[in-house]
């Protein structure tokens, strides 16, 4: 067969290995020729791919973001997006795609298999917010980063009894900041999922600096909000693809501590620094189970399904179940979290 291979939506430790594995097995078990589709979509909007083989791919394990290019462009968003796909894979002979990415590349996806086309799915995004498997690859080397930065911000902010305020990526969920929250010790975590109330933050903040010198650390996902009417939030701005452009909540959150409290308040964003350079290895280990699977599900003719992670298997889930909801927080672990905070 010939499989066409692409990677959407933002970059992500892993996609090298999960188009490692394809290769790998669809070239040496299945004997399959490999295309690679540029920038996600666009590769196929525009005829553009490239040639993938086991040669090729070598050296790319470790690598982070995608040597095939990513973007959001997606068919639907041009009159003549579908039949420009339909042109370009009747052009090159591909018999099915593989299509690697997260909710925004999975909901396309879904909706092109539902207009005819053969293709499987692979998650793919650091917020592990895709429903239908227990976790995404990315996600792992996201928390880690996260949490080794904030275990360098505990010291100085311990040598100057400060409040540091550390924004994490999570635009709809707070999967990184939960998680990150209990790996790095966090005083308090803010989340999407959970409106805060910027008197009790501070309330909390007071009681624990009262008992000593203390320093206390803060993780707020990008995406959380303030309870409606007790914080004053800026107009909305959004990006060329309709999403709401996200980051600044962590400068809001410290002005308002340094205001109520008098405690000196630091912030740190660490923005693209969590989806980048080298996927931990328990990301590699995923993201080469996923691809190994997909390549199978394509010769399975599984199409329309995605990949997914279940109990430790690899198992596989109909695009539209994948789509359907965003996976949040679960609230039992949301209570574990908040057994520690200030």
């Amino acid at each position: 067969m010939r499989i066409c291979v692409l990677t959407g939506g933002g970059d992500c430790p892993g996609l090298n290995a999960v188009i490692r594995a394809v290769v790998r097995k669809g070239e040496r078990h299945y004997g399959d020729d490999l295309l690679g589709s540029l920038d996600g979509y666009r590769g196929l909007l525009d005829t553009e791919t490239v040639s993938l083989d086991i040669e090729s791919m070598r050296g790319t394990l470790p690598r982070g973001g995608t040597v095939l290019g990513t973007s959001r462009i997606q068919p639907y968003a041009f009159p003549d997006g579908l039949e420009r796909v339909r042109r370009t894979i009747d052009a090159l002979g591909i018999d099915a795609l593989v299509v690697i990415g997260g909710e925004g590349t999975l909901a396309c996806a879904r909706a092109l298999s539902d207009d005819g086309f053969r293709l499987v799915g692979v998650p793919k995004t650091i917020d592990n917010d895709i429903s239908g498997t227990d976790l995404t690859f990315g996600f792992d080397t996201a928390v880690q980063i996260a949490t080794d930065a904030i275990d360098r911000l505990h010291t100085t902010a311990e040598s100057h009894d400060r409040v540091m305020v550390v924004e994490v990526m999570g635009r709809h969920v707070g999967h990184i900041a939960t998680w990150v929250g209990i790996a790095a010790g966090a005083t308090i975590t803010l989340i999407p999922e959970v409106p805060f109330d910027i008197e009790q933050v501070c309330a909390s903040l007071l009681r624990r600096h009262q008992r000593g010198r203390y320093a206390s650390i803060l993780v707020v996902a990008e995406g959380a909000l303030p309870r409606p009417g007790s914080l004053e939030l800026p107009d909305k701005v959004y990006d060329q693809f309709g999403h709401v452009r996200l980051g600044g909540i962590s400068t809001l959150v410290a002005t308002e501590i340094e205001r109520r409290t008098g405690f000196e308040t630091r912030v740190t964003t660490l923005g693209h620094v969590q989806r980048g350079g080298t996927p931990t290895a328990f990301d590699r280990v995923l993201s080469t189970r996923f691809g190994l699977a997909a390549i199978d599900a394509v010769h399975e003719g599984a199409w329309g399904e995605m990949v997914a992670l279940r109990g430790g298997d690899i198992v596989r889930v109909p695009l539209a179940e994948a789509v359907a909801t965003l996976k949040v927080v679960d609230p039992h672990l949301w209570d574990d979290a908040s057994q520690f905070f200030a």
